[in-house]
Parts: C-alpha cells; sequence; structure tokens
C-alpha cells in the first residue's frame, strides 16, 4: 500500500508506477503517529472541525491557494470549466478554494465506455480491486474491516453483497471531485450512516485500522441494467465539509451521469457487488494482489460483466 511513508500508485496511462505527492502529509503523520496529534485526534475527527475546515474553503480569500496549489501539483487546468467568475484566466476564475475543489471537465474531456458490458470508473481515482469479499481480505485496511456488512452498516440488505466483488476508489485532493453512476439503472434505497470524518489517506489507515467503519459514510443500493445489484458507497474524510447528492434518486439514472461531489478533502468511493455478476479488470487486480492502487480516469473501464 505504501512503502515507508511513500504511497506507489500504477498509472495506467503512462504505464508505470509513479510515487504519489501527498497533500498536507506533514499534519497527517502528526494527527496519527505523533502521541500529542493522537490526542488530539477526536477534535481533529470531529464533524465540527471539519465544517469550520469546510468553511474557510467557501470564503473568498480561499480562492488565493488555488494558483500556487495548480502549480505544486501540476494540475491540467485546461481540462476543466472555469469557475464563477468566468472574465478571468482559469486559474482566478473561482471564487472560492471549494468552487475549485468541485470543478468540472471540459464537455468532451472525460468519455464512459459505450460498451455494454464494461462498467464505467464511476470516480477519477486509485482503485483497488478484490474478485471477492472475504473475511481474510488484508487491503487497504484489515479484512474483517471490508466486510459488505460493516461497510454498509445493515445486515440485512449487506446479505447479497457477502462473497461479491469490491472496488475502492480513493480520491487525492488534487484529483476532480464529482462522482458519477457506473451503469445505468435505478436506485433501490439510500441512506446516511453516521460516523467521524478522519484521513482516508494510506498514512492514516497504517494507524488506523478501522477508518472506513467508523467514518460518515452515504449508502445507496442501486439496481443496474448490466452488473445487477450495486452497494455505492461515499465515505467523509477530514475537512470533507460534505458528501452531496446532485442527482435527483427519484429517477433513473443513465451510465455516465453525475451521482454527486466531494467539498473538500480527500475521500473514498466503494462499490460491492453481487457474487458472480462482475469482476474489476486485470490490471487493478494484478495491481492490488501487489498492494499497489491502480489510477484510472472517470469513465475508463474498471470491469467486466461476468
Amino acid at each position: 500500500m505504501s512503502h515507508g511513508f511513500e504511497i506507489q500508485v500504477f498509472n495506467r496511462y503512462q504505464n508505470r508506477i509513479e510515487t504519489e505527492m501527498v497533500y498536507g502529509d506533514g499534519a497527517i503523520r502528526f494527527a496519527y503517529g505523533n502521541p500529542i496529534g493522537r490526542m488530539l485526534g477526536p477534535v481533529i475527527a470531529s464533524k465540527m472541525f471539519s465544517r469550520l475546515y469546510g468553511n474557510a474553503q467557501d470564503s473568498l480569500k480561499s480562492a488565493q491557494k488555488v494558483p500556487p496549489f495548480l502549480k505544486q501539483f501540476n494540475i491540467q487546468i485546461d481540462q476543466y470549466r472555469k469557475g464563477s467568475f468566468k472574465e478571468n484566466p482559469i486559474e482566478t476564475s473561482y471564487k472560492s478554494f471549494n468552487e475549485f475543489f468541485i470543478r468540472q471537465f471540459q464537455e468532451g474531456q472525460r468519455a464512459f465506455t459505450p460498451n455494454d458490458d464494461e462498467m464505467g470508473a464511476f470516480a477519477e481515482a486509485r482503485y483497488f480491486g478484490h474478485e471477492a469479499m472475504r473475511d481474510d481480505l488484508t487491503i487497504p485496511v484489515k479484512g474483517s474491516m471490508l466486510r459488505a456488512v460493516d461497510l454498509i452498516g445493515d445486515a440485512d440488505l449487506a446479505e447479497e453483497f457477502i462473497g461479491g466483488p469490491l472496488m475502492i476508489a480513493r480520491l487525492c485532493p488534487v484529483d476532480y471531485h464529482r462522482y458519477h453512476y457506473p451503469d445505468a439503472g435505478r436506485t433501490l434505497k439510500a441512506f446516511s450512516v453516521p460516523g467521524d470524518l478522519h484521513s482516508v489517506n494510506p498514512l492514516a489507515l497504517k494507524f488506523r485500522q478501522d477508518i472506513f467503519i467508523k467514518n460518515e459514510r452515504r449508502v445507496s443500493i442501486l439496481n443496474t441494467e448490466h452488473f445487477g445489484k450495486l452497494a455505492y458507497i461515499e465515505v467523509g474524510a477530514t475537512c470533507v465539509g460534505k458528501i452531496v447528492q446532485s442527482f435527483d434518486e427519484s429517477q433513473p439514472f443513465k451510465k455516465g451521469d453525475e451521482k454527486g461531489y466531494f467539498l473538500f478533502g480527500g475521500s473514498t468511493v466503494v462499490l460491492c457487488g453481487e457474487k458472480g455478476r462482475w469482476q474489476p479488470s486485470e490490471d487493478m487486480l494484478k495491481n492490488t494482489r501487489a498492494g499497489i492502487e491502480t489510477y484510472i480516469h472517470l469513465g475508463d473501464v474498471v470491469a467486466e460483466a461476468s
């Protein structure tokens, strides 16, 4: 998962392993690896801290952080739409850091795979994939933490996903922060599971293995046209002010429709499937076995129907 304090990610497009630059890694090490930081842990993981931090990212002043952030992380900003100040150059077009954070791609920058038997990547993110959810799964957190039951928070609903395929998409602060539907279908049920807001960064996961089931999350049970039922789980994280649903869930959705977005912070989307219905892409499975995530663009193939 991470070697020393470096996070290794396989870039599908460069066909090579890269070392990820971590935004705020010093703060994460302090919060999870330092005794004083651990004492402050409940404060850092509290909703109040994340809300206050989130409010600061909504201020006009926070927009000043955008140009240095673009430079530091080498973000190809010309792929995105401008913010509120349309007459400005794109770097200074966002009215706040949060507006920049939830920026949208320009028309035509990302396309969802048109093939029915291929699942489109629901987030632009770093993916782990597993063919079957088992109790002895050890990546990226200790196995029992990744049982569908714990993630979904409802034993009856989770029953259908035990032994099924699973993907974990980790979004970094530098990424596009909207998430989408991987196939066409309808929402059967959607609910929030209250919890904390710990960091979901791999550095934090080294110190705390129960983050995915302790964090606030939102669960949607989807009935899709080509992949059966899916449990689509958005996991909150430190400084993610909010998980926002932008789609009207009473309506049917199409493959590639935007489902929602995360306000400031890195975060995670977990997708659980029914046993035998589909499996994650071969490169993702292979990299996962080596403990390495695969970086995948929105809409690109992440799984195939069995």
